[in-house]
Order: C-alpha cells, then sequence, then structure tokens
C-alpha cells in the first residue's frame, strides 16, 4: 500500500516527536482578567454585582489622525484611585483590592499606597467587607486577606518593621483559593465562609 504521494508505508517506522509537558494551570490570563471573569459569572449566576472601578482621568491633548480614530498624547489621573473593585453581595458592601507579585516567598507592602489603606480603613470602620486579593505569579497561589490583618502589617511596616509579608505569615493569616474554571477565583465562597452566609 503506498500514500497519495507514492511513498510506502512502513508500519515499523515511528516517528519521534517531544511530548511537551503543557501546564493549564493558568492559560496566559492575569489576576484581573480572572477576577472579572469570575465577577460576571456572580452577576449572569444572580449571585453578587462587583464591578472594577474605572479611574478616573483627565485628558489634555487628543490628536485626530483620522475622524474615525482618535489618539490621547498626554492625560493625567484627576486624583488618586481608591481600590479597584466594589458591589455588593447579600446587601452586603464589598471592596477589595487585587495585587499580583513575582517574589517567591513575601509580598512586599510597597504595593500599596497610603490612600488605599485609608479607603480601606474607612471602608473596615463602615462595616464594609473590604480586604485583598494577593497572586504569586510564579507559583499561581492566590490569598484573601481581610483588610484587618492587612492594617497590622502595614502598621508593622510604619513603625519600622518588615516591609513585606512573608508567604509563612500569609499561609497563617488568610485564606487560600484554589483557582477554578468557573467561577475562576471563587472569593465569594470565601466570604461566606468568614461572614457565615452558607
Amino acid at each position: 500500500m503506498n500514500y497519495p504521494n507514492g511513498k510506502k508505508y512502513n508500519p515499523t517506522a515511528s516517528i519521534k516527536t517531544p511530548v511537551k509537558k503543557i501546564n493549564y494551570s493558568n492559560r496566559g490570563m492575569t489576576l484581573e482578567e480572572d477576577i472579572n471573569a469570575t465577577n460576571q459569572y456572580y452577576l449572569e449566576c444572580g449571585k453578587a454585582v462587583i464591578h472594577k472601578k474605572p479611574t478616573p482621568v483627565q485628558i489634555v491633548q487628543v490628536d485626530y489622525p483620522k475622524r474615525s480614530a482618535a489618539v490621547i498624547k498626554e492625560a493625567y489621573f484627576k486624583q488618586a484611585s481608591t481600590t479597584d473593585y466594589n458591589g455588593v453581595y447579600r446587601g452586603k458592601y464589598i471592596d477589595f483590592e487585587a495585587k499580583e507579585t513575582k517574589s517567591l516567598q513575601s509580598f512586599p507592602l510597597s504595593n500599596f499606597h497610603e490612600h488605599q489603606i485609608k479607603h480601606m480603613h474607612l471602608v473596615a470602620e463602615q462595616k464594609g467587607i473590604c480586604f485583598v486579593l494577593i497572586r504569586f505569579s510564579s507559583t499561581d497561589e492566590i490569598f484573601l486577606l481581610q483588610a484587618e490583618q492587612l492594617f497590622i502589617f502595614w502598621d508593622r511596616m510604619k513603625n519600622g518593621g518588615r516591609k513585606s509579608i512573608t508567604k509563612k505569615e500569609l499561609l497563617a493569616c488568610s485564606h487560600t483559593i484554589i483557582l477554578g474554571f468557573q467561577p475562576r477565583i471563587d472569593y465569594i465562597k470565601v466570604i461566606d465562609r468568614l461572614y457565615h452566609f452558607d
């Protein structure tokens, strides 16, 4: 028996191709993309209404090379942003920040700004649900750290202590979230546990 190109079929000849190990853990998504997909899932299921806050920007200069294509040449932030996400779940206000680090052993507190911490303090004082989602991008580990715990590490740094949170500390005082399919980062499951919503 011959192939259409005229070559003879040889059943003993095997073509060796290198087998690549495929890592499906992250599939190239950033923390923000994963959270946005999760929030969309919550919205479509009628579970929660949580959105990414738009960053207020003042546009100064715009070029119009074509009638249909405007190009922003210069813009400034109108004000310091607060946190990344807010919304409502079971009648409770939710407000949280999302941060990633490439570090393997600790999360640098320099990823936060003073005004963000002040904002989280105000939300916590009003009994809102306030937390931080932290992803170690190299290992795809995700932690939910409640704002009250974050304040302890922030105050430690302000008082001359360590400028980061070690992974060991995170494991001890935060809640691990395992990546899923739908929802991708099921942080509401942790909220249910913490606030006895289940």
